[in-house]
């Protein structure tokens, strides 16, 4: 045997280098045995783990359409309590606003002129107007033929009718909040005092992305946002976006995101606005002195601002490395003009540019005066935030966010086991006050339920196997009973033996602490 006269440890060097192959003179890695310490490990993927985790799912049938399952559902709608809690905190009030108007209004937003390509058109079914059909208590004769209609026509203004009589007008999907939000401000008179006016929205939005953009739930066409416009007089838009940039820091921290984002302002685009060049640039000048005084690092993406204004975006990177623009603070002059928009004050010109006086012949004057218009979404897209908690997490939900938040496992199969189990399991999930109660729970009255994700597993299969399966699961909590939890009238976590009521208490605690 002819023996190399490399030593071994050459050799080894020797092969774990690259070389260059004589067929494509391309560089090539070449190793003798895969180095598993150097493999690159695969980042989290929302989609996988929404698959095996039973979130979402979506169908050919709406593309771009999230279909939320009950474990999906409940992630969604803890976020949205979540958001709603901190409503309270910072002055926003929640309403509900039309999915479709009249493309007469998305006219008048400067929609169709700047985002026609992004929105869907809707028609009716019908091309002629029919009569109204009698009724008992109508006519067919054009008047009203019912209370709802005949309220309808109470509150309809003369312009409002005119619009009413197309009855074959083109609708628009909405994909933005801001003109709903406009007519509701614009449907009272305000008072300086009234300012700053703040609303909040969660209904669906629409936006046409071309069908090779969509990826699970970061691109998609029908999308739920945490919509909020702030309606402000001049002198308050700083401290407004102070408060929001507040607002998203601490809604960041407690979502463990509060490293990972940054900061960018984004200006005026090239084409595709509305408004003057000088009233872009004091926007922006305003933007900037906020994100000075914010403290934070901050970078400028010029020509990405909206159509209507500039804007501050928080940009979160996920498991891929790749970018998303999440929540968003925009600032418009322009719709506030476009819908007349105006609030009583004293010395209204003063106002108008956020200066003040003292002069008491001025101050004895009042007249209109524009708002300012804050947009702002803390969240963004509430399903490209799931998606970026799913890969963030990597599956192992936080307790308050959890959809399988706690497990009961029976130790056999025994009536008394699975009873206990049943009264337990109701307990946690506040349909009974106190283990034992006669009757059927719900029929107790008033419940207070206590918004777990409680389930049992009666299966007859070995403790250790359910256990095992629970954990594969993530089950945020795996509780057991068995015949000396019966007899003590008790549930088992770990070492640990609690009354009912004291584990709904802890579970309660904890989802409440946003653990």
């Amino acid at each position: 045997m002819i023996r190399s006269r490399v030593p071994r440890q050459a050799v080894l060097r020797i092969a774990r280098s690259s070389w260059t192959c004589p067929a494509c003179l391309s560089c090539r890695s070449y190793s003798s045995k895969p180095d598993d310490k150097n493999k690159r490990q695969e980042p989290p993927d929302h989609r996988k783990i929404g698959h095996q985790q039973q979130l979402f799912i979506n169908s050919v049938y709406s593309p771009g359409s999230p279909i939320f399952l009950p474990n999906g559902a409940r992630v969604f709608n803890r976020l949205v309590d979540f958001l709603r809690k901190q409503y309270v905190r910072y002055g926003f009030e929640e309403v509900i606003t039309p999915t479709i108007y009249k493309k007469a209004l998305w006219a008048k937003s400067g929609h169709l002129d700047n985002y026609a390509d992004d929105m869907y058109s809707v028609t009716g079914g019908a091309t002629t107007t029919q009569p109204a059909p009698p009724n008992q208590k109508g006519e067919q004769d054009g008047k009203a033929v019912g209370c709802c209609d005949a309220d309808r026509h109470a509150v309809t203004t003369r312009d409002d009718a005119q619009l009413d009589d197309s009855h074959d007008d083109e609708y628009g999907l909405k994909p933005m909040n801001c003109p709903g939000h406009c007519l509701i401000f614009a449907s009272k008179i305000h008072s300086y005092r009234d300012l700053p006016v703040r609303y909040a929205d969660f209904s669906p939005l629409h936006r046409n992305e071309s069908s090779g953009a969509l990826s699970g739930l970061t691109r998609v066409r029908r999308f739920h946002q945490d919509d909020g416009h702030i309606f402000c007089r001049p002198c308050q838009v700083e401290d407004e976006i102070k408060k929001t940039l507040d607002f998203v820091k601490a809604v960041y921290s407690v979502l463990k995101l509060g490293v990972s984002y940054r900061l960018a302002l984004s200006t005026r685009p090239q084409d595709h606005f509305i408004g003057t060049t000088d009233e872009w640039d004091r926007a922006e000048d305003r933007l900037k002195r906020a994100l000075d005084a914010s403290g934070m690092d901050w970078t400028i993406n010029e020509g990405d601002g909206a159509f209507y204004g500039p804007k501050i975006d928080i940009v979160i990177r996920d498991s891929d490395g790749k970018e998303h623009q999440t929540a968003t603070i925009q600032l418009d002059f322009q719709l506030p003009k476009r819908f007349g928009l105006e609030y009583q004050a004293p010395a209204p010109e003063y106002e108008a540019r956020g200066e003040t006086t003292t002069d008491p012949a001025l101050l004895a004057h009042y007249g209109p005066v524009r708002p300012v218009m804050i947009h702002r979404a803390v969240l963004g897209s509430v399903e490209r935030l799931m998606a970026l908690l799913i890969e963030s997490c990597n599956g192992k939900w936080p307790f308050w966010l959890n959809p399988r938040q706690a497990i009961i496992l029976t130790v056999n199969t025994s009536q008394p086991v699975l009873d206990w189990a049943d009264q337990v399991r109701d307990v946690l999930l506040g349909l009974r006050q106190e283990p034992g109660e006669p009757g059927d729970p719900l029929a107790d009255g008033p419940l207070n339920t206590t918004g777990l994700a409680v389930h049992v597993d009666y299966s007859a299969r070995s403790l250790g196997a359910k256990i095992r399966e629970a954990r594969g699961n993530g089950y945020g909590r795996i509780l057991v009973v068995g015949e000396d939890d019966v007899k003590n009238r008790q549930v088992s976590w770990g070492k640990e033996r609690m009354r009912p009521t004291e584990m709904r208490d802890c579970l309660r605690n904890m989802a409440d602490a946003y653990e």
